[in-house]
């Protein structure tokens, strides 16, 4: 296979490489094949990154076809030709499984594409394959390593012997290994920003709703949402505006046509940080933070302010980072009774209750961390009627929105909230507001940091304007030496 050196799509961004696509320097054929050559060399080999469960055996074709409508004067948009590795409990209707890691689900093919495959196909995108993870999204037991599956294993930090961080470790260890051009992961509380932190890549966790859920194998129907992995904040910008948009199955983006945006690239203003006001909230387990992170932090809190940010620090944020309730739990039983229902009779399992017995049985493969959540889930009525559940999901929206992050925002006329890593994503989480981690910096051993961008409904042009410009002054990501 012939490459010119300087026109391969060698950690280029989606909008660089469209520009040789367009140009004939190149074709998604190639794309598709110099991204496959990595996969071997980088994560199917012993030692590897195991980031990927599956490669689309129709990539290729797909590719083809993408160039021959490129040949004909027409391309769909930005992700027109480009290869996309999808989270593993995103639903494609295609020769890929969606296991959600499970060995229970290894061999379960959707009955149709989630939105977000819709999206994407109707993009011109090519799903490249299946990315592992934390099995069940990390709602399977209690202690289960960031990037552990019975079906696929142990996800690795291309950075090093590092936490990968979890649930959408394998897309984002991919994307950061530059597997792919971009990853879809999905976020319940922090298994977007978190392994983006760790992985040194960009992760934007939208408002609940901007993007649909149909078709992901679910947890929390109020905190549930897919969302953008990549190296850039350019490239996830691109991504989110494709992702986004009104299904008509999921009630929840009913007002994304009002309050979103088909096309997020234009929010990329590089002097964003002039005059904006941050406030950086001080958690309390930052107390335990390590040193080196911490300085990192306040390095880049420096870096905002050179850029014209005035930042208020400490700005306070009353709401507990854990929360006060179990709303996931409830949430969980009956949301997965329904998705495993729908799957074709030759899967093993149609229901929770069976789910946990299977494991039992095949307990020497996939119970090696047990499976008390689910248990504990199973437990529970599975019809949200609980007084515990629809008082304490309450009080949890009460918490994380009017008395946690619309009141910090609203007391010190801030734009958005700063946090270490991955730090108040359960927060964001609970609210069912948006955050984007951007990277910024490493450890003198190399364990790389992210700083979280957080703010209220629908701000993402804001977070990703006030990112795009932190990301240009800085320039901190570094590839990881492979």
């Amino acid at each position: 296979m012939k490459y010119l050196q300087d026109n391969t799509p060698n950690g280029r961004s989606i909008i660089d490489i469209q520009r040789l696509l367009d140009s004939g320097a190149l074709t998604s054929v190639e794309v598709v094949q110099f991204f496959l050559q990595r996969i071997a060399h980088y994560d199917s080999t012993p030692g590897g990154i195991n980031a990927l469960l599956q490669i689309n055996p129709d990539a290729l074709f797909i590719a083809e076809a993408m160039d021959a409508e490129r040949d004909e004067g027409g391309t769909r948009g930005p992700l027109h030709g480009i290869p996309v590795l999808l989270k593993d409990n995103i639903d494609t209707s295609d020769r890929m499984p969606t296991s959600g890691g499970t060995h229970a689900l290894r061999n379960s093919f959707a009955p149709r594409d989630s939105f977000v495959a819709q999206q994407l196909r109707r993009a011109g995108a090519i799903i490249l394959g299946k990315a592992n993870l934390t099995e069940l999204a990390n709602f399977m037991a209690r202690g289960m390593p960031n990037g552990y599956s019975s079906r696929g294993g142990q996800v690795r930090n291309p950075y090093g012997d590092f936490d990968v961080g979890g649930s959408s470790s394998g897309s984002a260890a991919a994307v950061a290994a530059n597997l792919a051009s971009v990853s879809v992961g999905t976020e319940t509380s922090g298994s977007i920003l978190h392994p983006a932190s760790h992985n040194s890549i960009v992760g934007i966790k939208p408002t609940v709703g901007l993007i649909s859920r149909s078709g992901i194998i679910p947890i929390s129907h109020s905190q549930d949402t897919a969302g953008p992995l990549a190296r850039s904040v350019t490239d996830a910008a691109v991504l989110l505006g494709i992702l986004a948009g009104r299904d008509e199955e999921d009630p929840a983006t009913w007002t994304t046509d009002i309050r979103g945006h088909l096309d997020y690239t234009q929010f990329l203003q590089p002097h964003s940080l002039e005059g904006a006001r941050l406030g950086f909230v001080r958690l309390p387990s930052y107390e335990n933070l390590d040193k080196a992170l911490m300085s990192l932090a306040e390095r880049a809190v420096m870096n905002l302010a050179d850029c014209g940010a005035e930042i208020v620090d400490p700005a306070p944020l009353q709401c507990d980072e854990k929360g006060r309730t179990r709303s996931m739990l409830y949430e969980f039983k009956g949301a997965m009774n329904v998705y495993l229902s729908q799957l074709s009779p030759e899967v093993p399992v149609h229901s929770l209750g069976e789910l946990i017995a299977y494991n039992r049985e095949h307990a020497e493969i996939t119970l090696k961390y047990g499976q008390r959540t689910l248990v504990e889930a199973e437990r529970t009525r599975g019809t949200l009627t609980e007084p515990e559940y629809i008082l304490g999901r309450a009080e949890d929206l009460k918490a994380s929105r009017d008395e946690g992050i619309d009141q910090t925002l609203r007391e010190h006329n801030l734009d958005a909230l700063l946090f270490v890593g991955a730090g108040g994503s359960g927060i964001a989480a609970r609210a069912g507001y948006p955050s984007i981690c951007v990277p910024a910096g490493y450890t003198p051993g190399g364990l790389p940091l992210g700083l979280t961008f957080t703010a209220g409904a629908y701000s993402e042009p804001k977070l990703i304007g006030l990112a795009y410009a932190f990301e240009q002054a800085t320039g901190y990501r570094v590839p990881p030496d492979l």
